[in-house]
């Protein structure tokens, strides 16, 4: 069996510690990667998008970050339960004309006892920004331990 700690029920630090493994998994843009922290049968909900399973996620994210250039994310815990985390992010993206723009949301998230995400509900708008706007300047991958988080950057 594979296991992703920390495992449930989650504590107040196990949550908080599970949000940012999986934002700075997300911020390698690996797609082969960020899927292992799900069940092989993982049901996801993204935008419009409906779909399960590991191939499926990976085909997904593929794809979005084909289109989503210089992809930077921040995401921050908002509650918890025994298995389930809810979290709210931003992240900061390029298209191929170069327009900058960043994407706030929030994700509902349900683990099984091994500590891998079954269910991943996400709901996500898209505003265009200006170059000069842009907040998540570090350089590309997981932000660095001491940048601020959603909260601190006041957003």
């Amino acid at each position: 069996m594979e296991t992703k700690l920390p495992i449930p029920p989650f504590t107040l630090d196990a949550a908080k510690k599970k949000v940012r493994a999986a934002e700075n998994a997300w911020n390698t843009c690996d797609p082969e990667k960020v899927s292992l922290a799900y069940t092989p049968d993982s049901v996801w909900h993204n935008r419009s998008d409906f779909f399960a399973g590991r191939e499926a996620i990976v085909r997904f994210l593929t794809q979005k970050w084909e289109r989503e250039r210089g992809y930077r994310l921040i995401k921050e815990l908002w509650a918890y339960g025994e298995r389930r985390i809810a979290v709210r992010f931003q992240y900061e993206c390029q298209d191929a004309s170069g327009q900058w723009f960043r994407s706030y949301g929030n994700e509902q998230w349900e683990f099984d006892d091994n500590g891998l995400m079954r269910r991943r509900e996400a709901s996500i708008n898209d505003v265009p920004i200006k170059d000069g706007d842009r907040r998540f300047l570090w350089p590309q991958g997981p932000r660095p331990g001491g940048h601020p988080g959603l909260t601190d950057l006041g957003l």
